[in-house]
């Protein structure tokens, strides 16, 4: 278990904290939520899936990550609500994963922080989840990072090879923080600020099944800025 350093009531916990079972006490109560998810990353992500749409596993970075002890979860107790307090929160977790894992790090691109939300409804979509990540992903691109929306809903995304199938689904509602990696492009294009960022961290390094793509989309965005450029000329 880790400790955050100026606030102690903030703790990420490890996979071994449950066996032989060792939370503080005002988390003693989610050993069932945080199990469920161990559980759900050693199992539905760290294997493959019919629906997926392609091999290998859903997540191709869970297995390595819970086996390197890269996996982190924390608990936000209570009805998850939008608005400044959730944002200030998950900025705390964002700003402990980069001290955690800077960029460059050897264990960077397997460690992730999930933020849990175990008191939310079970009836319920947790659209708040959903909002959240929505109003911070750019932000968080902006910086290197991906912030993910996991809850049962089932999640509004579906995948990129089987758009009927939903990945984003878990038995737990949660917002995930991980570093970006060059794969990520399809998950940012639809944004020009956040297909910017990508391309300034990452434009040397596009995989090859991604460069057509990336291409295409950058001379689709200069043609629609150069004939916003145009439509402004002469404007007072």
């Amino acid at each position: 278990m880790l400790i955050h350093p100026t606030d102690p009531g903030r703790v990420l916990v490890e996979r071994h904290d449950l066996d032989p079972l060792a939370l503080p006490e005002r988390l003693l109560r989610y050993e069932i939520h945080l199990r469920a998810i161990f559980d759900w990353g050693r199992g539905y992500l760290s294997g493959p899936h019919p629906d997926l749409g392609r091999g290998g596993n859903v997540c191709p970075f869970a297995q390595p990550s819970l086996e390197r002890g890269r996996f982190y979860l924390a608990v936000e107790p209570g009805i998850p609500a939008a608005g400044p307090r959730l944002a200030e929160t998950l900025r705390c977790y964002r700003d402990w994963f980069l001290e955690l894992a800077p960029r460059g790090h050897p264990s960077a691109q397997l460690t992730t922080i999930l933020l849990l939300f175990p008191d939310a409804p079970p009836d319920d979509r947790c659209d708040v989840v959903d909002t959240v990540q929505h109003a911070l992903k750019s932000e968080y691109v902006a910086d290197g990072l991906m912030l993910g929306e996991f809850h049962n809903g089932p999640p509004d995304k579906g995948g990129l090879w089987n758009p009927a199938f939903r990945p984003l689904r878990s038995p737990v509602p949660m917002l995930v923080v991980r570093h970006m990696v060059p794969t990520d492009y399809p998950f940012l294009r639809a944004d020009p600020d956040q297909a910017r960022a990508y391309l300034r961290l990452f434009g040397d390094q596009v995989p090859v099944q991604l460069r057509e793509l990336v291409e295409h989309d950058r001379l689709s965005r200069e043609l629609v800025e150069t004939e916003a450029d145009q439509a402004g000329i002469g404007a007072p």
